[in-house]
C-alpha cells in the first residue's frame, strides 16, 4: 500500500510523491491522517530558512495534525493509552532521546531535530515524517493524544500546536494566573489563542493590540475573551494599555507578531517587574532594537519561548474540549492536499486580495 505526501524536494519547490506505508514493529506505528494544519512557519522551511541547520530536502511538510490510528504495535498502544482507531492529535516534536536537551526533559529543543515536517528528510524509509500526506509514520517517541470523537477536526488540528503553544508559552512559562494583567500584540490564530489561554488562566484586564486590517480579528479577540482591543492606527496603543491598567501597564505581554516593531511595542507596554515572553519568529539575521535600560530599571523578565510539550498539549486538548472558544472561526481556508502550494502561499500573504488566518489541508477532498 502507497500513500501521496507533498514533498519539498528543494527549496521554493514541491512536488506529489508517493511512498509505501512502512511496516511497523512493537514501539511504533502509523496514523491515518484526516486534517493537517498550515503552520506560518512552514512556508518559511519550504523556502529553506533555518536558525536551527540547514534543512535536509526532501522533506515532508506539516506538523500540526489530527487523525486516527492506523496501526501501532502493542507497546506502542500501552504506552499512549491508544488502541488502532482512535483518534489523535500529535506533537510536532519528539527528540532523538539521546542528546542532553532531550535527557533534560526538554525534547522541543532536540539538538538532533527530530520533528515533524520540518527537520527530517523523507529521501529513507520510513519516510513519512511530515503531515502533508494521507498517513504519518509515528515513531516510537511520537508524543501522541487521544481526543474525543465530538471535536472538530478544526479544533483538533489547532489544539497541539496552537493552543498548547499559548498554554506553555503564557501560563507555563509566563506565569499567567488569576489577576494578572495582559497584552498581547498580534491578534493573529496564536494571539486569539493566547486570549483563550489567558482567560482560562483568570487574567485581567486581557488586552489585545492589532492594526486597521486586523479590525475583524480584534472583534474576534473578544469572543475569545479579551476585555480591551486597541487599534494601534488610531489610538496610542501605550496610553490605551496604561487607561486600562490604572498606570501600572501590563504585568505580562506576549508578541506574536513575527515583527521587529511588534517586539519594541511589547517592552512598551510592560511594566515595573513583568515579564515579556517572545515566541515571534523575527529572521536569523534581523536585529531587533529594545530599550534595555528598560528591562534593566523595571526588572522585566525576557523569555523566548518555542512549541508545545507534553503538559502543555494535555490542558489545551481540555480547553478545547469545552466548547467555550470559537477556535473554528479561526479557519478562513480549506483546501486539497494537491493544493498545498497554494496553501503555503496563503500562509504567506502571497495571495492579493486573500487575508488568511488558518489554512487546513484536508486529504479526503
Amino acid at each position: 500500500m502507497k500513500t501521496r505526501a507533498m514533498v519539498a524536494t528543494e527549496p521554493g519547490k514541491l512536488e506529489m510523491r508517493e511512498y509505501p506505508l512502512p511496516e511497523i514493529g512493537e514501539e511504533d506505528g502509523i496514523l491515518k491522517l484526516e486534517m493537517v494544519g498550515v503552520c506560518g512557519s512552514d512556508p518559511g522551511i519550504f523556502k529553506g530558512k533555518s536558525a536551527r541547520g540547514k534543512r535536509p530536502y526532501p522533506i515532508i511538510l506539516g506538523h500540526e495534525m489530527v487523525g486516527r490510528v492506523y496501526k501501532m504495535g502493542p507497546a506502542a498502544q500501552k504506552r499512549h493509552g491508544v488502541k488502532e482507531g482512535d483518534r489523535v492529535i500529535v506533537e510536532y516534536a519528539f527528540g532523538c532521546g539521546k542528546c542532553r536537551p532531550c535527557l533534560e526533559g526538554r525534547y522541543t529543543l532536540c539538538q538532533n531535530f527530530y520533528t515533524y515536517g520540518s527537520m527530517i528528510s523523507c529521501a529513507e524509509p520510513p519516510h513519512l515524517y511530515g503531515a502533508y500526506a494521507d498517513y504519518l509514520y509515528l515513531h516510537p517517541r511520537a508524543m501522541v493524544h487521544k481526543i474525543d470523537e465530538e471535536m472538530s477536526a478544526e479544533a483538533a488540528v489547532l489544539t497541539c500546536a496552537v493552543l498548547g503553544n499559548g498554554v506553555r508559552w503564557l501560563h507555563q512559562i509566563g506565569g499567567c494566573g488569576l489577576g494578572r494583567s495582559v497584552a498581547i500584540v498580534g491578534p493573529g490564530q496564536q494571539g486569539l489563542a493566547g486570549v483563550a489561554v489567558a482567560k482560562e488562566s483568570g487574567a485581567g484586564p486581557i488586552m489585545v493590540v492589532g492594526l486597521e486590517r486586523d479590525a475583524p480579528r480584534l472583534e474576534m479577540a473578544k469572543r475569545f475573551g479579551a476585555d480591551v482591543v486597541i487599534n494601534a492606527e488610531r489610538e496610542d496603543p501605550v496610553e490605551a494599555v496604561r487607561r486600562a491598567t490604572g498606570g501600572s501597564m501590563a504585568q505580562l505581554v506576549m508578541d506574536v507578531t513575527g515583527h521587529p516593531q511588534g517586539a519594541r511595542l511589547a517592552l512598551e507596554l510592560a511594566g515595573l517587574g513583568s515579564t515579556l515572553v517572545l515566541p515571534g519568529i523575527y529572521g536569523a539575521t534581523v536585529e531587533v532594537p529594545l530599550a534595555l535600560d528598560k528591562v534593566v530599571f523595571n526588572e522585566i523578565t525576557l523569555k523566548g519561548v518555542f512549541s508545545h510539550d507534553y503538559p502543555a498539549v494535555e490542558p489545551a486538548i481540555k480547553i478545547a474540549a469545552s466548547g467555550k472558544y470559537p477556535l473554528e472561526e479561526l479557519v478562513t481556508h480549506r483546501l486539497p492536499l494537491e493544493e498545498a502550494l497554494q496553501a503555503l502561499k496563503l500562509v504567506a500573504g502571497e495571495v492579493p486580495g486573500e487575508s488568511a488566518m488558518k489554512v487546513l489541508l484536508d486529504p479526503a477532498l
